[in-house]
């Protein structure tokens, strides 16, 4: 049996990219998939319904079952339609995978508020809108005594976990919100039966090629040789974290040509104690640094 035979899967940003080889591999694995993309450019301006509909016919061409949405996911709106699609179209939702984003890079003193704001929408707000139609339907069956075996797979960014990366203080602060989310959601949803876990990628797409550094390590394989950055060396975890045998969750794994790391967040790395009030003299001599 196929590993998603049977299971209803919303992937968000799944026109393009790495959005796109979720939502072929878990169609190939026997998913019914909701494609949404709202088709805009790389800082999200815009719309175009074509590249949500060209995935859903590549898919249907290769026997699969898909239907497209556009729905802006930022919009408290559009995320509560894009779940009750999946719910209309298939009878249910399983699994919510939370990929789109866009880029509006620019340094700290530049950067406009629409920039901020366009981006935290994008990434924080959208998983979260996402999050919260989904988990209400999950809650709303746990309740009606059908527990759900569902998972939620987020998506994160080194830029927001690992390696914070200049010009990007929207972007990071969101996808290290989404990691924080993740773990808080995961602790929250276990009670009705949903896992949730998040991914922090480095794929060749076209969002890391327009990040400054990073098209020189996407450089295309040479002919012959394993493409260890194509984006759809992803989606292999992805689905399965997906899967309903599946026991993980409240993680968050990098994955990024040939490997996959567990991350953990912040924690001790050394400490200095005091038996009385603190004084900044001695918090100055001993702060670890």
């Amino acid at each position: 049996m196929a590993a998603l035979e049977g299971r209803v899967a919303v992937i968000t940003g799944a026109g393009r990219g790495i959005g796109r080889e979720h939502a072929l591999l878990f169609a190939a694995e026997g998913a019914s998939v909701v494609v949404n993309d709202l088709g805009g450019s790389n800082a999200g301006e815009g719309s175009d319904a074509g590249p949500a509909q060209q995935v859903v016919e590549e898919i249907t061409a290769a026997g699969g079952k898909a239907v497209a949405n556009t729905e802006n996911i930022s919009s408290w709106d559009g995320a509560k339609g894009l779940v009750q699609q999946a719910i209309d179209e298939f009878g249910r939702l399983d699994v919510l995978v939370n990929n789109a984003g866009i880029l509006r890079d620019a340094f700290i003193p530049g950067m406009a508020e629409s920039q901020w704001d366009a981006v935290i929408n994008v990434h924080l707000k959208g998983h979260f809108a996402m999050l919260h139609h989904a988990a209400a339907y999950w809650k709303a069956q746990s309740k009606a005594g059908d527990q759900p075996n569902a998972a939620v797979i987020n998506t994160a960014s080194g830029s927001g976990v690992t390696l914070p990366n200049a010009g990007q203080a929207n972007y990071g602060a969101a996808k290290a919100g989404i990691a924080a989310l993740t773990l808080i959601a995961a602790e929250e949803l276990d009670r009705y039966g949903v896992r949730v876990n998040a991914i922090a990628p480095i794929a060749r797409t076209r969002l890391t090629l327009a990040t400054p550094g990073m098209g020189a390590l996407m450089a295309e394989p040479e002919e012959g040789e394993v493409d260890l950055f194509s984006p759809a060396n992803i989606s292999p975890l992805v689905a399965y974290l997906a899967t309903d045998k599946c026991p993980v969750t409240g993680k968050v794994y990098a994955v990024q040509g040939g490997a996959i790391s567990a991350l953990a967040g912040w924690h001790d790395t050394e400490t200095i104690e005091t038996d009385g009030v603190w004084q900044i003299d001695d918090i100055a001599a001993r702060l670890p640094q």
